[in-house]
């Protein structure tokens, strides 16, 4: 089927709902850690705790993308999951910050996950059935200008209810600061009527061939065949997809030694806080904040430039230069200990940030067959949990035995981390890209023939 062209408020119609579900994301990135250390947990007891996340992701992305791929009803076919995702995350993120002991927190995380990732696999998915391939970019900018929007506001909250609101950060009986929990509360009305905006304003598709769909959906496949047909799909796995992989695994290990480990690295060796009752622990915690609204906000800027960068230099050499930014932003933070330099180091993690929301996975979406594009959305997720349940399951020894609990060296090691997958990006082949430059030869051979003519 020829997919119509959008326009620019229909593209923003059908992304919007990520502001929402990057809301979630945001508030947990930037706070979880804290949570952790709030209620007792050590720096070499973090990685372990934030398992959830990966693991999470490991599992419901491929099923929830082979599930829609094979649903269709009177919402259509992923908007379903959008809602169900809402729901569960909303009463995830009020729950949260009630938590009183660190086991209940690490169970409400493995909830909260779980319920973000059925809202936010299919996402991914949805631009690829609604834009043409030259839209695709702009869609997945569009997630990235969102996703950038939800996050500066989600990771600043805290420091705003505490410095414009004026509300205390503690209260009795609650060893989580009360800006946090009336954050969370926020987080789950703004997850919510986010994602129902999307699934109110957007249409979907219906399959092309309704009967054939029909027919298989009639045939109630068991889930040990959908895991079967799921398994096959990765050993068929495009080329692009493979060549990607590495590229995915540095960049969101990388990503994920800073979202562990720089809040707290802010506030121990930027404030010096010398524990986690001290004032300079809260106020550093809620500058690290500051410093992820800061990336925020310059990967939802960068996110309007992205199209014209990828359109100009293509896809594969716009990511390899935003990964360097990245990577050269994370080493930097070693030689800087003023709190205000300390965002300067933000804005190349930024345009990382922004990179990495959109380019993968426009790069991949030209690669993959129309019927399995939800399954190898949710497949391609496999190289941002993997690197994550790695560092979960080790990195604690290594933060113990290698690193001596130093918060700071783990951040710079993430830097390093990413400027090896901005080598990597090189050979990355993007057929996607080539198809969008031919298109664009002929017309412009046929502009110049009807011109002449």
């Amino acid at each position: 089927m020829e997919k119509p062209t959008k326009s620019f408020w229909q593209i923003w119609n059908m992304s919007f709902g990520f502001f929402g579900i990057q809301f979630g994301w945001g508030l947990q990135m930037a706070n979880m850690s804290a949570i952790y250390e709030y209620l007792g947990a050590r720096a070499d007891q973090i990685p372990i705790l934030w398992l959830a996340a990966p693991l999470t992701g490991l599992i419901v992305q491929p099923l929830i993308g082979h599930a829609s791929d094979h649903t269709w009803g009177r919402l259509g076919r992923r908007r379903p999951y959008f809602l169900m995702g809402a729901i569960l995350s909303s009463l995830a993120l009020i729950m949260m910050p009630r938590s009183a002991v660190l086991w209940m927190a690490a169970g409400l995380l493995w909830i909260l996950d779980a319920s973000i990732n059925i809202s936010m696999e299919p996402f991914r998915a949805f631009v690829a059935d609604l834009l043409p391939e030259q839209q695709r970019t702009h869609g997945f900018a569009m997630q990235s200008l969102f996703i950038g929007l939800g996050a500066v506001v989600a990771s600043a909250l805290p420091w705003m209810l505490t410095n414009w609101f004026h509300l205390g950060v503690g209260a009795a009986g609650h060893a989580i600061p009360l800006t946090v929990r009336l954050s969370f509360y926020t987080g789950a009305a703004v997850f919510f009527g986010a994602v129902l905006w999307t699934i109110v304003t957007t249409k979907e598709y219906p399959p092309e061939d309704m009967d054939a769909f029909r027919q298989r959906k009639a045939e109630k496949r068991s889930l040990a065949a959908n895991v079967v047909e799921i398994l096959d799909s990765i050993a068929r796995m495009p080329k692009t997809m493979r060549q990607l992989a590495p590229v995915q695994i540095l960049t969101w290990l990388g990503l994920f030694c800073m979202w562990l480990y720089f809040p707290v690295a802010v506030a121990r060796n930027v404030f010096g806080a010398p524990e986690t009752t001290s004032p300079l622990y809260s106020a550093g915690v809620e500058w690290g904040g500051i410093c992820f609204s800061l990336y925020s906000a310059v990967c939802f800027a960068f996110a309007f430039f992205l199209p014209a960068i990828a359109r100009t230099i293509g896809r594969k050499h716009t990511h390899t230069l935003c990964l360097i930014a990245g990577g050269i932003g994370l080493i930097s933070v070693a030689f800087i200990h003023n709190k205000y330099v300390l965002l300067l180091t933000m804005v190349g993690i930024g345009i990382a940030w922004a990179s990495t929301l959109s380019m993968p996975y426009s790069v991949l979406a030209g690669s993959l067959p129309k019927e399995k594009t939800g399954v190898y959305m949710g497949i391609f997720n496999f190289f941002i949990v993997t690197p994550e349940i790695i560092a979960s399951l080790f990195f604690g020894w290594v933060m113990n035995h290698l690193l001596h609990n130093n918060r700071l060296t783990a951040v710079v090691a993430g830097g390093c981390f990413m400027l090896v997958a901005a080598l990597l990006m090189q050979r990355v082949l993007d057929p996607g890209d080539e198809r969008i430059r031919v298109e664009e030869t002929q017309n412009h051979k046929q502009l110049a023939r009807s011109v002449a003519q």
